[in-house]
């Protein structure tokens, strides 16, 4: 079969480096029982590996000749390969066994990042663990402290979600085609019902995207019609505050204040 040509409108870049796919293999940790989901495996860099752990994973793939490739390469026993994009896949449609460790692998496509993040937000609860590589900018972002210049909606939300881990980078000589950026590895663990306090977790969403609209005002202008002063200092927020000031936690006290303040 002839070379797999990358493509760009996929966002397909293949790792080859052996020494960072053996790191990624530590760092997912596969058992025998796990119930392992990889994201995007395109030419098998980790999917083979992997295999070498577990008798049988799944695999979801949107390019068809990928898919074609993998069909050929392993048999249906060891692998199950969902043709489709992951932006619509319903990842509890796969059967996990009662002791099984439920984990979401892969090296995602950079240009739908942060929509397929927000897209396994759903699916957290039923996780218990994600290893991915992504674009060490994305990933700076996502464990960002309150007053970082990386700090913003995406940090907010997945903190509320998930305890992450920047693990290491992966230097664009790790790939073919070599991306412009340095990837990096995050290991997340998402958090139980018990550890999250929001009343709503759609109007914490919401208060969130409307706080970080306009990072450079102060949040009695950007939720000016949303939030009081009064409700603020009650919040033990100040009056000058920016967005990028307040921890996700102070994010979600403001968000079940106003709730109940609406009651």
């Amino acid at each position: 079969m002839s070379a797999h040509i990358a493509r760009k409108r996929f966002g397909q870049n293949f790792l080859h480096d052996h020494g960072v796919i053996n790191d990624i293999i530590r760092a997912i940790d596969p058992k025998e029982g796990d119930c392992l989901t990889e994201i995007g495996p395109g030419l098998a860099a980790l999917t083979e590996p992997l295999l070498e752990y577990i008798p049988h994973m799944h695999a979801v793939e949107l390019d068809r000749d990928l898919v074609a490739r993998l069909e050929k390469r392993f048999k249906p026993e060891q692998l199950t390969i969902h043709s489709t994009d992951a932006l619509n896949f319903d990842f509890l449609s796969i059967p996990a066994g009662e002791k099984s460790l439920r984990k979401v692998v892969g090296n995602l496509p950079y240009n739908i990042s942060s929509p397929l993040l927000f897209h396994l937000v759903t699916f957290a609860p039923h996780i218990d663990v994600q290893v991915f590589m992504l674009q060490k900018e994305v990933i700076e972002r996502m464990v960002a402290a309150p007053k970082d210049k990386a700090y913003g909606r995406l940090s907010v939300m997945l903190q509320y979600r998930y305890e992450m881990e920047h693990l290491f980078d992966v230097p664009p000589h790790a790939f073919t085609p070599a991306p412009k950026v340095t990837s990096a590895i995050v290991r997340m663990y998402p958090k139980p019902v018990s550890a999250r306090h929001a009343k709503d977790e759609e109007h914490l969403s919401k208060l969130v995207a409307q706080a970080f609209s306009q990072r450079r005002k102060m949040l009695r202008n950007t939720l000016s019609g949303v939030v009081s002063m009064a409700q603020m200092h009650a919040c033990d927020i100040k009056e000058t505050a920016r967005a990028e000031e307040l921890s996700f936690e102070q994010f979600v006290n403001l968000s079940n204040y106003l709730i109940d303040a609406s009651a």
